[in-house]
């Protein structure tokens, strides 16, 4: 377990998982789940992949029992420290460009929720809205992470997805995403995305943040999420021409290359 008490920024955490979809789209959450399939990737590209669901509004939201979520948990207090570690270094890195950074917002959920892109799920994953600047996370993925791909899972694993999606939304403000160019766009978007989250993991590691090998967990949870090692999961073999987000070696290798470079400019694709 990472020191994250060595950090004392915090970040903006709406917990939305006291509530529960009742239907989506005018069918029930099991027919979306057929219709949508199973993308563990991330979330995908943020401006691509969150277009299709904008046309699948939830209908209703059942409360299930508050008390459950009540005040500040351990797992909103680590996931605002995250964020609120992202921020710091992202303000920093803008100033050093004459940019001004605007905080994100992250969202957690369980199941399903709303977001300005439309139907936010488990199923997607991890994702990043550009129309609301917001983060969507429903930790449950991490288990499928370690059940189903193999990941080791730890917090460091869980820190690396969430400034992943950080690094989105600095792709936005600065007009880095790529839209409706392909999957080689795609994939630089993606990969850049992983150098950034190498770039949050370098700006706190002189901290005291990490316990000896604790970065390893964040580097295993890259390597999971690769194309092709989803692709021989699902489908039990490997199309490189269908990749989004690049192979397990090239999205471990951009995040070595922000830990280890530690600048901005070793993170232009």
């Amino acid at each position: 377990m990472a020191n994250w008490d060595k950090i004392a920024s915090r970040g903006d955490v709406e917990d939305r998982r006291s509530m529960r979809p009742a239907a989506i789209g005018g069918i029930g959450l099991t027919g979306v789940l057929v219709l949508m399939g199973i993308n563990l990737l991330l979330g995908g590209n943020p401006l691509d992949m969150l277009n299709q669901l904008q046309s699948m509004p939830i209908e209703q939201q059942q409360t299930v029992d508050n008390s459950l979520y009540a005040g500040d948990d351990s797992y909103e207090v680590f996931v605002s420290t995250v964020l609120g570690s992202n921020n710091d270094m992202w303000k920093q890195t803008f100033n050093k460009l004459n940019k001004t950074y605007v905080e994100p917002k992250l969202v957690l959920f369980r199941t399903a929720t709303e977001s300005a892109c439309g139907y936010a799920s488990s199923e997607v994953g991890p994702h990043y809205c550009p129309y609301d600047e917001t983060i969507y996370l429903d930790e449950t993925f991490f288990k499928e992470l370690t059940d189903r791909f193999g990941a080791k899972g730890g917090d460091v694993a869980e820190a690396y997805v969430i400034s992943h999606e950080v690094g989105h939304h600095a792709q936005n403000l600065l007009d880095l995403l790529q839209s409706d160019e392909g999957n080689q766009a795609s994939i630089k978007t993606e990969l850049q995305a992983d150098c950034f989250a190498g770039l949050w993991a370098n700006s706190i590691k002189d901290k005291g943040v990490f316990e000896p090998g604790e970065i390893r967990e964040a580097m295993d949870a890259a390597s999971a999420v690769g194309d092709d090692r989803i692709q021989k999961e699902e489908t039990g073999y490997v199309n490189p021409e269908t990749w989004t987000h690049g192979s397990s070696q090239e999205r471990l290798a951009s995040f070595d290359k922000g830990y280890e470079a530690g600048s901005f400019s070793s993170c232009s694709y």
